[in-house]
């Protein structure tokens, strides 16, 4: 009878849970049905270079949580990212993103700020926390440790990953037998 280890049980396991965060996200209700949330898995030597960004993030900004997230980086299994094409307007003149109007949001130019493209439309942006929260959810529920970083996101856009993305949020996986990613220092 073929044995499989604990460690490799769990590595496995852990994809297969960023795999059906993936679907949550991509499932979770969206404002007017329109799906513009983008999302990715990443491991091994692309899940490094996340963590090697933001430790040069921490180094340029003088900021030690880059650094402490980044080690939380180092040490999960598999990191999650969920981003949102935030710069198009739903169509309700709401006013969230600052303008009048749809129309004049649209005609503003998109621009890099230091971390991410703005503005962007309020709707598309709870669209984006939605998404994560279904994710994060699911993960849960399969007891998978995580937690939503806002920094692997700076890190991720540096990097061009999910290019299409205006904000992208990061969710690294780990299985331990204490949750890594609390208690932090």
């Amino acid at each position: 009878m073929p044995i499989i280890n604990s460690l490799d049980a769990e590595k496995e396991a852990i994809l297969q849970t960023a795999r059906l965060m993936l679907v949550s996200a991509r499932t979770a209700p969206k404002a007017g049905g329109i799906d513009d949330v983008t999302a990715a898995i990443v491991y091994g030597e692309e899940k490094e270079k996340i963590a090697a960004e933001m430790e040069k993030i921490a180094e340029e900004r003088q900021i030690p949580g880059f650094t402490r997230d980044a080690r939380n980086v180092h040490d999960s299994d598999v990191v999650v990212l969920i981003g949102v094409r935030g710069t198009k307007s739903f169509g309700l003149n709401c006013g969230g993103c600052g303008y009048k109007s749809c129309k004049e949001f649209e005609e503003t130019a998109k621009e890099l700020g230091q971390d991410f493209i703005g503005p962007n439309c309020i709707f598309k942006l709870l669209d984006l926390g939605i998404a994560i929260g279904s994710a994060v959810k699911t993960a849960g529920i399969l007891n998978v440790d995580n937690r939503i970083m806002y920094r692997i996101g700076v890190a991720a856009k540096r990097l061009g990953m999910l290019p299409e993305a205006s904000v992208i949020m990061g969710v690294p996986l780990s299985a331990k037998g204490k949750n890594i990613y609390f208690d932090r220092k």
